[in-house]
Protein backbone atom coordinates (compact mmCIF):
# COMPACT_ATOMS: atom_id res chain seq x y z
CA UNK A 1 0.00 0.00 0.00
CA UNK A 2 1.83 3.23 -1.12
CA UNK A 3 0.30 5.71 1.25
CA UNK A 4 3.09 8.37 0.33
CA UNK A 5 1.24 8.79 -2.68
CA UNK A 6 -2.12 9.23 -1.79
CA UNK A 7 -3.79 12.70 -1.12
CA UNK A 8 -4.38 13.20 2.88
CA UNK A 9 -7.49 14.82 1.30
CA UNK A 10 -9.28 11.01 0.59
CA UNK A 11 -8.68 9.66 4.42
CA UNK A 12 -11.39 11.62 7.05
CA UNK A 13 -11.77 10.75 10.25
CA UNK A 14 -13.16 7.37 11.41
CA UNK A 15 -13.27 7.57 15.18
CA UNK A 16 -11.08 6.76 18.61
CA UNK A 17 -10.58 5.09 21.63
CA UNK A 18 -8.43 5.78 25.05
CA UNK A 19 -5.15 5.13 23.37
CA UNK A 20 -5.42 5.15 19.72
CA UNK A 21 -7.38 6.95 16.67
CA UNK A 22 -8.38 5.97 13.16
CA UNK A 23 -8.68 7.46 9.87
CA UNK A 24 -9.94 5.40 6.82
CA UNK A 25 -9.89 5.81 2.69
CA UNK A 26 -12.63 6.84 1.25
CA UNK A 27 -11.78 4.99 -1.51
CA UNK A 28 -9.64 2.47 -0.68
CA UNK A 29 -10.93 -0.63 2.49
CA UNK A 30 -8.27 0.58 4.52
CA UNK A 31 -8.12 2.41 7.56
CA UNK A 32 -4.93 3.67 9.44
CA UNK A 33 -4.67 3.42 12.90
CA UNK A 34 -2.64 5.70 15.04
CA UNK A 35 -1.63 5.68 18.76
CA UNK A 36 -2.66 8.66 21.10
CA UNK A 37 -0.75 10.22 24.09
CA UNK A 38 -1.07 13.46 26.57
CA UNK A 39 0.31 16.55 25.48
CA UNK A 40 4.26 16.90 26.46
CA UNK A 41 4.13 13.13 26.88
CA UNK A 42 4.76 11.64 23.63
CA UNK A 43 6.62 8.17 23.06
CA UNK A 44 9.90 7.33 21.33
CA UNK A 45 9.71 6.19 18.08
CA UNK A 46 10.58 2.50 19.47
CA UNK A 47 7.98 2.54 22.12
CA UNK A 48 5.35 3.56 19.71
CA UNK A 49 6.75 0.92 17.40
CA UNK A 50 6.79 -1.61 20.41
CA UNK A 51 3.04 -1.16 21.68
CA UNK A 52 2.05 -1.98 17.90
CA UNK A 53 3.97 -4.92 17.34
CA UNK A 54 2.84 -6.27 20.62
CA UNK A 55 -1.10 -5.19 19.14
CA UNK A 56 -0.77 -6.93 16.30
CA UNK A 57 0.93 -10.05 17.64
CA UNK A 58 -1.83 -10.67 20.12
CA UNK A 59 -4.38 -10.35 17.34
CA UNK A 60 -2.30 -12.44 15.19
CA UNK A 61 -1.12 -15.23 18.10
CA UNK A 62 -3.94 -15.27 21.03
CA UNK A 63 -6.90 -13.75 19.25
CA UNK A 64 -6.96 -15.76 16.02
CA UNK A 65 -7.13 -18.66 18.28
CA UNK A 66 -10.60 -17.88 20.44
CA UNK A 67 -12.38 -16.83 17.11
CA UNK A 68 -10.57 -18.11 14.04
CA UNK A 69 -9.30 -16.92 10.79
CA UNK A 70 -11.87 -14.77 9.01
CA UNK A 71 -12.87 -13.28 11.76
CA UNK A 72 -9.82 -11.25 13.61
CA UNK A 73 -8.37 -9.15 11.10
CA UNK A 74 -4.91 -8.11 13.11
CA UNK A 75 -3.57 -6.05 10.16
CA UNK A 76 0.22 -4.83 9.99
CA UNK A 77 2.77 -2.26 10.89
CA UNK A 78 3.51 0.18 8.33
CA UNK A 79 5.96 3.76 8.44
CA UNK A 80 4.42 6.83 6.66
CA UNK A 81 6.26 10.08 5.50
CA UNK A 82 5.86 11.97 8.75
CA UNK A 83 5.01 15.60 6.22
CA UNK A 84 1.52 13.08 5.56
CA UNK A 85 0.98 12.55 9.24
CA UNK A 86 1.39 15.96 10.23
CA UNK A 87 -0.99 17.05 6.93
CA UNK A 88 -3.53 14.42 8.30
CA UNK A 89 -3.69 15.43 11.29
CA UNK A 90 -4.18 18.68 10.96
CA UNK A 91 -7.21 17.87 8.46
CA UNK A 92 -8.66 15.56 10.76
CA UNK A 93 -8.22 18.01 14.46
CA UNK A 94 -11.54 19.29 13.85
CA UNK A 95 -13.48 16.48 13.20
CA UNK A 96 -12.41 14.96 16.47
CA UNK A 97 -15.04 15.19 19.41
CA UNK A 98 -14.33 17.44 22.19
CA UNK A 99 -13.98 14.86 24.78
CA UNK A 100 -11.02 12.76 23.05
CA UNK A 101 -9.03 16.25 22.30
CA UNK A 102 -7.57 15.65 25.66
CA UNK A 103 -5.18 13.95 24.00
CA UNK A 104 -2.78 14.30 20.65
CA UNK A 105 -2.32 12.03 17.62
CA UNK A 106 1.27 10.60 17.15
CA UNK A 107 2.92 12.32 14.29
CA UNK A 108 6.28 12.00 15.05
CA UNK A 109 7.12 8.55 15.18
CA UNK A 110 5.50 7.76 11.33
CA UNK A 111 4.13 4.61 12.49
CA UNK A 112 0.90 3.90 11.97
CA UNK A 113 -0.87 0.23 11.58
CA UNK A 114 -2.64 -0.60 8.77
CA UNK A 115 -6.19 -2.59 8.45
CA UNK A 116 -9.15 -3.56 6.64
CA UNK A 117 -12.48 -1.39 7.03
CA UNK A 118 -14.34 -3.36 8.81
CA UNK A 119 -17.64 -1.23 7.72
CA UNK A 120 -16.86 -2.95 4.41
CA UNK A 121 -17.36 -6.64 3.16
CA UNK A 122 -13.81 -8.51 4.31
CA UNK A 123 -14.15 -11.58 1.63
CA UNK A 124 -16.49 -10.72 -1.58
CA UNK A 125 -15.13 -8.10 -3.65
CA UNK A 126 -17.26 -8.27 -6.83
CA UNK A 127 -20.09 -6.27 -4.48
CA UNK A 128 -17.75 -3.64 -3.42
CA UNK A 129 -19.14 -1.11 -6.09
CA UNK A 130 -22.19 -2.08 -4.54
CA UNK A 131 -23.92 0.05 -1.67
CA UNK A 132 -22.56 -1.77 2.16
CA UNK A 133 -24.69 -1.25 5.26
CA UNK A 134 -23.01 -1.92 8.41
CA UNK A 135 -24.33 -2.67 12.02
CA UNK A 136 -21.28 -2.55 14.62
CA UNK A 137 -22.90 -4.51 17.71
CA UNK A 138 -20.51 -3.88 21.19
CA UNK A 139 -22.79 -7.37 23.11
CA UNK A 140 -20.73 -6.95 26.62
CA UNK A 141 -20.76 -10.16 29.04
CA UNK A 142 -23.22 -12.31 27.94
CA UNK A 143 -23.19 -14.53 31.58
CA UNK A 144 -23.71 -14.38 34.99
CA UNK A 145 -20.85 -15.03 37.46
CA UNK A 146 -20.72 -18.40 38.67
CA UNK A 147 -17.77 -18.33 40.81
CA UNK A 148 -18.06 -19.19 44.55
CA UNK A 149 -16.08 -16.10 45.33
CA UNK A 150 -18.95 -13.91 44.51
CA UNK A 151 -19.76 -12.11 47.72
CA UNK A 152 -23.61 -10.01 46.87
CA UNK A 153 -26.17 -12.80 46.01
CA UNK A 154 -27.44 -10.47 43.28
CA UNK A 155 -24.43 -10.52 41.12
CA UNK A 156 -25.73 -14.83 40.56
CA UNK A 157 -29.18 -13.15 39.81
CA UNK A 158 -28.30 -9.96 37.99
CA UNK A 159 -25.78 -9.14 34.52
CA UNK A 160 -22.66 -6.70 35.41
CA UNK A 161 -24.49 -4.91 32.40
CA UNK A 162 -27.92 -4.27 33.78
CA UNK A 163 -26.39 -3.39 37.16
CA UNK A 164 -23.93 -0.69 35.64
CA UNK A 165 -27.23 1.01 33.40
CA UNK A 166 -28.25 2.50 36.90
CA UNK A 167 -25.16 4.10 37.74
CA UNK A 168 -24.50 5.39 34.56
CA UNK A 169 -27.54 7.16 34.30
CA UNK A 170 -27.00 8.23 37.64
CA UNK A 171 -23.61 9.95 36.50
CA UNK A 172 -24.95 11.69 33.80
CA UNK A 173 -23.89 8.98 31.26
CA UNK A 174 -26.64 8.48 29.14
CA UNK A 175 -30.28 9.74 30.26
CA UNK A 176 -32.08 6.63 30.43
CA UNK A 177 -31.28 2.94 31.10
CA UNK A 178 -31.52 0.82 28.22
CA UNK A 179 -34.18 -2.31 28.09
CA UNK A 180 -30.92 -4.43 26.66
CA UNK A 181 -29.35 -7.46 28.45
CA UNK A 182 -26.92 -9.28 27.29
CA UNK A 183 -27.50 -12.20 28.25
CA UNK A 184 -31.15 -12.54 25.57
CA UNK A 185 -28.17 -11.83 22.68
CA UNK A 186 -26.31 -14.73 23.99
CA UNK A 187 -29.37 -17.20 24.29
CA UNK A 188 -29.57 -18.22 20.82
CA UNK A 189 -33.24 -17.98 21.30
CA UNK A 190 -34.82 -15.93 18.91
CA UNK A 191 -37.10 -14.56 20.47
CA UNK A 192 -34.96 -12.95 23.14
CA UNK A 193 -32.06 -12.36 20.50
CA UNK A 194 -35.20 -9.76 18.76
CA UNK A 195 -35.96 -8.58 22.02
CA UNK A 196 -32.31 -7.34 22.70
CA UNK A 197 -31.91 -5.93 19.02
CA UNK A 198 -34.70 -4.23 19.66
CA UNK A 199 -34.01 -2.36 22.46
CA UNK A 200 -30.80 -1.91 21.65
CA UNK A 201 -32.15 -0.01 18.62
CA UNK A 202 -34.29 1.98 20.70
CA UNK A 203 -31.34 3.21 23.13
CA UNK A 204 -28.11 2.08 21.30
CA UNK A 205 -26.02 4.11 23.31
CA UNK A 206 -22.39 3.41 22.57
CA UNK A 207 -23.28 -0.52 22.26
CA UNK A 208 -24.92 -0.42 18.32
CA UNK A 209 -24.11 1.86 15.26
CA UNK A 210 -24.81 1.52 11.85
CA UNK A 211 -23.07 2.44 9.00
CA UNK A 212 -24.08 2.90 5.04
CA UNK A 213 -21.24 3.02 2.83
CA UNK A 214 -19.03 3.26 5.72
CA UNK A 215 -20.66 6.85 6.70
CA UNK A 216 -22.68 6.19 10.44
CA UNK A 217 -26.41 6.88 9.91
CA UNK A 218 -27.73 5.78 13.46
CA UNK A 219 -25.76 5.87 16.92
CA UNK A 220 -23.51 7.55 19.40
CA UNK A 221 -20.34 9.74 17.58
CA UNK A 222 -19.93 10.81 21.08
CA UNK A 223 -21.77 10.35 24.42
CA UNK A 224 -23.85 13.55 23.65
CA UNK A 225 -24.16 13.30 20.00
CA UNK A 226 -26.40 10.65 18.89
CA UNK A 227 -28.14 9.49 15.76
CA UNK A 228 -31.70 8.14 16.69
CA UNK A 229 -34.26 8.59 14.61
CA UNK A 230 -36.08 5.56 13.90
CA UNK A 231 -37.87 7.06 10.71
CA UNK A 232 -34.81 8.20 9.22
CA UNK A 233 -33.09 4.85 10.01
CA UNK A 234 -36.05 3.33 7.88
CA UNK A 235 -35.08 5.91 4.88
CA UNK A 236 -31.81 4.90 4.88
CA UNK A 237 -32.48 1.15 4.70
CA UNK A 238 -35.81 1.42 2.57
CA UNK A 239 -33.97 0.45 -0.67
CA UNK A 240 -32.26 -2.62 1.03
CA UNK A 241 -34.81 -3.89 2.31
CA UNK A 242 -37.51 -3.22 -0.12
CA UNK A 243 -35.88 -2.27 -3.38
CA UNK A 244 -38.48 -2.18 -5.20
CA UNK A 245 -40.37 0.71 -3.23
CA UNK A 246 -43.56 -1.11 -2.92
CA UNK A 247 -44.21 -0.57 0.68
CA UNK A 248 -46.06 2.53 1.62
CA UNK A 249 -44.11 5.29 3.86
CA UNK A 250 -45.23 6.03 7.37
CA UNK A 251 -44.74 4.07 10.87
CA UNK A 252 -46.10 0.46 9.49
CA UNK A 253 -43.07 0.93 6.69
CA UNK A 254 -40.86 1.94 9.86
CA UNK A 255 -41.71 -1.04 11.62
CA UNK A 256 -41.56 -3.24 8.73
CA UNK A 257 -38.29 -2.23 7.89
CA UNK A 258 -36.57 -2.22 11.43
CA UNK A 259 -38.10 -5.94 11.70
CA UNK A 260 -36.44 -7.14 8.68
CA UNK A 261 -33.13 -5.93 9.83
CA UNK A 262 -33.30 -7.23 13.19
CA UNK A 263 -33.72 -10.51 11.36
CA UNK A 264 -31.16 -10.27 9.64
CA UNK A 265 -28.71 -9.17 11.94
CA UNK A 266 -29.85 -12.30 14.05
CA UNK A 267 -29.32 -14.86 11.50
CA UNK A 268 -25.76 -13.37 10.69
CA UNK A 269 -25.20 -13.35 14.27
CA UNK A 270 -25.94 -17.28 14.81
CA UNK A 271 -24.22 -18.02 11.45
CA UNK A 272 -20.83 -19.81 10.91
CA UNK A 273 -18.65 -18.17 8.46
CA UNK A 274 -15.19 -20.09 9.31
CA UNK A 275 -14.31 -22.69 8.50
CA UNK A 276 -11.53 -23.25 11.40
CA UNK A 277 -11.51 -24.50 14.16
CA UNK A 278 -11.13 -22.07 17.12
CA UNK A 279 -7.83 -23.25 18.87
CA UNK A 280 -7.18 -25.89 20.93
CA UNK A 281 -8.58 -23.95 23.91
CA UNK A 282 -10.92 -26.67 25.70
CA UNK A 283 -14.23 -24.70 26.56
CA UNK A 284 -15.84 -23.37 30.14
CA UNK A 285 -19.12 -25.11 30.00
CA UNK A 286 -21.69 -22.53 29.17
CA UNK A 287 -24.44 -24.40 31.78
CA UNK A 288 -22.35 -23.00 34.65
CA UNK A 289 -24.19 -20.36 36.04
CA UNK A 290 -28.31 -19.68 35.15
CA UNK A 291 -29.04 -18.17 31.46
CA UNK A 292 -31.13 -15.20 32.39
CA UNK A 293 -30.95 -11.78 34.41
CA UNK A 294 -33.80 -10.87 36.73
CA UNK A 295 -33.16 -7.57 35.75
CA UNK A 296 -33.86 -8.35 32.06
CA UNK A 297 -37.12 -6.74 30.64
CA UNK A 298 -37.96 -9.42 28.84
CA UNK A 299 -37.40 -11.68 31.75
CA UNK A 300 -39.62 -9.10 33.48
CA UNK A 301 -42.29 -9.36 31.27
CA UNK A 302 -42.06 -13.01 31.14
CA UNK A 303 -42.71 -13.05 34.76
CA UNK A 304 -45.37 -10.22 34.64
CA UNK A 305 -47.62 -12.28 32.85
CA UNK A 306 -47.43 -15.43 34.47
CA UNK A 307 -45.25 -17.47 31.71
CA UNK A 308 -42.15 -19.54 32.62
CA UNK A 309 -39.01 -18.30 31.66
CA UNK A 310 -37.32 -19.12 28.71
CA UNK A 311 -34.36 -20.57 28.74
CA UNK A 312 -31.45 -20.84 26.56
CA UNK A 313 -32.14 -22.29 23.21
CA UNK A 314 -28.16 -22.35 22.80
CA UNK A 315 -25.75 -21.08 20.50
CA UNK A 316 -24.38 -23.19 17.39
CA UNK A 317 -20.75 -23.54 18.20
CA UNK A 318 -19.38 -22.18 15.08
CA UNK A 319 -20.78 -18.86 15.44
CA UNK A 320 -19.14 -15.39 16.39
CA UNK A 321 -21.19 -14.97 19.38
CA UNK A 322 -20.83 -18.81 20.91
CA UNK A 323 -16.86 -17.98 20.51
CA UNK A 324 -17.16 -14.84 21.90
CA UNK A 325 -18.98 -16.62 24.97
CA UNK A 326 -16.47 -19.29 25.49
CA UNK A 327 -13.47 -16.00 25.47
CA UNK A 328 -15.33 -14.56 28.25
CA UNK A 329 -15.94 -17.08 30.59
CA UNK A 330 -12.56 -17.16 30.93
CA UNK A 331 -13.24 -14.60 33.86
CA UNK A 332 -13.79 -18.36 36.27
CA UNK A 333 -13.40 -16.79 39.08
CA UNK A 334 -15.12 -13.34 38.87
CA UNK A 335 -13.01 -10.01 39.75
CA UNK A 336 -13.46 -10.79 43.84
CA UNK A 337 -11.44 -13.97 43.13
CA UNK A 338 -8.87 -12.69 40.96
CA UNK A 339 -7.83 -9.65 42.87
CA UNK A 340 -6.00 -11.62 45.66
CA UNK A 341 -4.33 -13.43 42.92
CA UNK A 342 -3.01 -10.16 41.32
CA UNK A 343 -1.87 -8.65 45.04
CA UNK A 344 0.27 -12.18 44.97
CA UNK A 345 1.92 -11.22 41.52
CA UNK A 346 2.06 -7.74 42.04
CA UNK A 347 3.84 -8.65 45.87
CA UNK A 348 5.74 -11.12 43.97
CA UNK A 349 7.23 -8.19 41.71
CA UNK A 350 7.94 -5.70 43.91
CA UNK A 351 10.70 -8.38 45.33
CA UNK A 352 11.38 -9.52 42.09
CA UNK A 353 11.10 -6.71 39.62
CA UNK A 354 13.27 -8.38 36.38
CA UNK A 355 10.67 -11.06 36.36
CA UNK A 356 7.68 -9.07 34.85
CA UNK A 357 9.66 -9.41 31.59
CA UNK A 358 9.68 -12.95 31.74
CA UNK A 359 6.26 -13.34 33.09
CA UNK A 360 4.92 -11.81 29.67
CA UNK A 361 2.45 -9.37 31.20
CA UNK A 362 3.99 -6.32 28.92
CA UNK A 363 4.15 -9.54 26.28
CA UNK A 364 5.63 -10.69 23.76
CA UNK A 365 2.77 -12.07 22.72
CA UNK A 366 3.05 -15.29 21.45
CA UNK A 367 2.52 -19.34 20.66
CA UNK A 368 3.81 -19.35 24.23
CA UNK A 369 1.86 -17.00 25.80
CA UNK A 370 -1.01 -18.50 24.47
CA UNK A 371 -0.51 -21.65 25.54
CA UNK A 372 0.06 -20.95 28.86
CA UNK A 373 -3.71 -19.90 28.55
CA UNK A 374 -4.94 -23.19 27.91
CA UNK A 375 -5.07 -24.51 31.86
CA UNK A 376 -8.39 -23.89 33.27
CA UNK A 377 -7.72 -24.76 36.47
CA UNK A 378 -9.45 -23.34 39.19
CA UNK A 379 -7.91 -25.03 42.18
CA UNK A 380 -5.43 -22.43 44.30
CA UNK A 381 -2.16 -24.21 44.65
CA UNK A 382 -0.55 -20.79 45.77
CA UNK A 383 1.90 -20.56 43.64
CA UNK A 384 2.46 -17.49 41.56
CA UNK A 385 2.57 -19.28 38.49
CA UNK A 386 -1.18 -19.93 38.98
CA UNK A 387 -1.94 -16.47 39.70
CA UNK A 388 -0.01 -15.29 37.02
CA UNK A 389 -2.22 -17.73 34.52
CA UNK A 390 -5.28 -16.42 36.16
CA UNK A 391 -4.81 -13.08 35.71
CA UNK A 392 -3.61 -13.38 32.06
CA UNK A 393 -7.15 -15.00 31.19
CA UNK A 394 -9.29 -12.39 33.19
CA UNK A 395 -7.08 -9.92 30.94
CA UNK A 396 -8.62 -12.18 27.86
CA UNK A 397 -12.09 -12.29 28.76
CA UNK A 398 -12.57 -8.36 30.33
CA UNK A 399 -10.78 -8.10 26.28
CA UNK A 400 -13.91 -10.53 24.84
CA UNK A 401 -16.45 -8.71 26.65
CA UNK A 402 -15.27 -5.31 25.70
CA UNK A 403 -14.96 -6.51 21.90
CA UNK A 404 -17.22 -5.13 18.97
CA UNK A 405 -19.03 -6.91 16.58
CA UNK A 406 -19.14 -5.83 12.93
CA UNK A 407 -21.83 -7.25 10.35
CA UNK A 408 -21.30 -6.06 6.63
CA UNK A 409 -24.06 -6.50 4.20
CA UNK A 410 -24.67 -6.20 0.68
CA UNK A 411 -27.35 -6.85 -1.74
CA UNK A 412 -26.67 -10.06 -3.66
CA UNK A 413 -28.86 -11.06 -6.74
CA UNK A 414 -29.63 -14.77 -7.12
CA UNK A 415 -27.61 -15.97 -9.62
CA UNK A 416 -24.46 -14.64 -8.21
CA UNK A 417 -25.04 -16.64 -4.70
CA UNK A 418 -23.09 -20.05 -4.21
CA UNK A 419 -22.47 -22.19 -1.62
CA UNK A 420 -19.04 -20.49 -1.17
CA UNK A 421 -20.69 -17.07 -0.20
CA UNK A 422 -22.68 -16.70 3.06
CA UNK A 423 -25.81 -15.36 2.45
CA UNK A 424 -28.98 -14.19 4.29
CA UNK A 425 -32.67 -13.64 3.03
CA UNK A 426 -35.32 -11.45 4.08
CA UNK A 427 -39.15 -11.38 2.41
CA UNK A 428 -37.66 -9.13 -0.78
CA UNK A 429 -33.95 -9.25 -0.47
CA UNK A 430 -30.88 -11.34 -0.23
CA UNK A 431 -27.47 -10.19 1.12
CA UNK A 432 -24.18 -11.53 0.98
CA UNK A 433 -22.20 -10.41 4.22
CA UNK A 434 -18.72 -10.63 6.24
CA UNK A 435 -18.43 -10.78 10.11
CA UNK A 436 -15.59 -9.65 11.82
CA UNK A 437 -14.53 -8.72 15.36
CA UNK A 438 -13.05 -5.56 16.68
CA UNK A 439 -11.27 -3.94 19.82
CA UNK A 440 -9.67 -6.86 20.20
CA UNK A 441 -6.56 -4.74 22.15
CA UNK A 442 -5.25 -6.26 25.53
CA UNK A 443 -6.65 -4.85 28.51
CA UNK A 444 -3.87 -3.36 30.61
CA UNK A 445 -3.06 -5.48 33.68
CA UNK A 446 -2.72 -2.37 35.40
CA UNK A 447 -6.21 -2.08 35.42
CA UNK A 448 -7.35 -4.93 37.24
CA UNK A 449 -7.65 -2.19 40.63
CA UNK A 450 -9.99 -0.08 39.14
CA UNK A 451 -12.22 -3.06 37.73
CA UNK A 452 -12.04 -4.20 41.44
CA UNK A 453 -13.17 -1.04 42.85
CA UNK A 454 -15.68 -0.17 39.55
CA UNK A 455 -17.41 -3.64 40.46
CA UNK A 456 -17.63 -2.65 44.10
CA UNK A 457 -19.46 0.18 43.04
CA UNK A 458 -21.43 -1.02 40.55
CA UNK A 459 -23.09 -3.17 42.85
CA UNK A 460 -23.68 -1.12 45.88
CA UNK A 461 -25.45 1.32 43.90
CA UNK A 462 -27.65 -1.23 42.18
CA UNK A 463 -28.66 -2.82 45.71
CA UNK A 464 -28.89 0.66 47.50
CA UNK A 465 -30.63 2.45 44.99
CA UNK A 466 -32.17 -0.10 42.25
CA UNK A 467 -32.70 -3.30 44.51
CA UNK A 468 -33.57 -1.90 48.15
CA UNK A 469 -36.69 0.40 46.59
CA UNK A 470 -38.64 -3.33 46.53
CA UNK A 471 -36.80 -4.16 50.29
CA UNK A 472 -37.22 -1.62 53.25
CA UNK A 473 -35.56 -3.88 55.28
CA UNK A 474 -32.38 -3.69 52.93
CA UNK A 475 -33.05 0.03 52.21
CA UNK A 476 -33.28 0.75 56.09
CA UNK A 477 -30.08 -1.65 56.77
CA UNK A 478 -28.18 0.59 53.60
CA UNK A 479 -28.67 3.69 55.45
CA UNK A 480 -26.99 2.86 58.53
CA UNK A 481 -24.17 1.64 56.57
CA UNK A 482 -23.88 3.94 54.16
CA UNK A 483 -20.30 3.59 53.38
CA UNK A 484 -19.87 -0.08 54.72
CA UNK A 485 -18.28 -2.98 52.21
CA UNK A 486 -17.91 -6.43 53.01
CA UNK A 487 -16.05 -8.54 51.23
CA UNK A 488 -15.13 -11.81 52.03
CA UNK A 489 -12.70 -14.20 50.44
CA UNK A 490 -12.12 -18.16 50.63
CA UNK A 491 -8.75 -18.84 53.22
Amino acid sequence: MEVEKMDENEWKYHGEGNQSLVVSHCQRCVVLRFLKSPPNQNKTSEEILHHLQNIVDFGKHVMKQFFGENYVHHGEIIQLPLDFVRQLCLKIQPERPESRCDKDMDTLSGYAMCLPNLTRLQTYRFVEHRPILCIEIKPKCGFIPFSSHVSQEVKHKVCRYCMHQHLKVANGKWKRPSKYCPLDLFSGNKQRMHFALKSLLQEAQNNLKIFKNGELIYGCKDDQDCVSDWNELARHLKPFFFPSNGLVSGPHCTRTIVKELIHVITMTLLSSTDACRAGDMKTVPISQGRSYCEASAFNKELVRNGKHKLESSGLPRGCLLYKTLQAQMLDMLDIEGLYPLYSRVEQYLEEFPEERSTSQIDGPYNEVFYEKLLDLSTEDDGTVAFALTKVQQYRIAMTAKDCSIMIALSPCLQDECSEQRPVVLTSKSRFTFSVSVLDLDLKPYESIPHQYKLDGKIVNYYLKNVQAKDDPVMSSLFKENEDCTLVLHKV
